[in-house]
């Protein structure tokens, strides 16, 4: 099995202003749901939640 066979690239994007602001990676296989963090928009210039989504810019 190769390494990071199962790790998915993913965007978070801010429940705001609805721009990918970061990119993270996750295994699929561990994390069934979606990711929710709180992070810092610099659009909105401040703590948001952020969703995972499968879209990168």
């Amino acid at each position: 099995m190769a390494k990071g066979e199962h790790r998915a690239k993913l965007g978070l994007k801010c429940s705001v202003c609805k721009n990918v602001n970061y990119i993270k990676t996750r295994n699929k296989l561990n994390t069934l749901e979606k990711l929710l963090l709180k992070k810092f928009c610099k659009h909105c210039r401040k703590v948001t939640e952020h969703k995972e989504t499968d879209k990168l810019k």
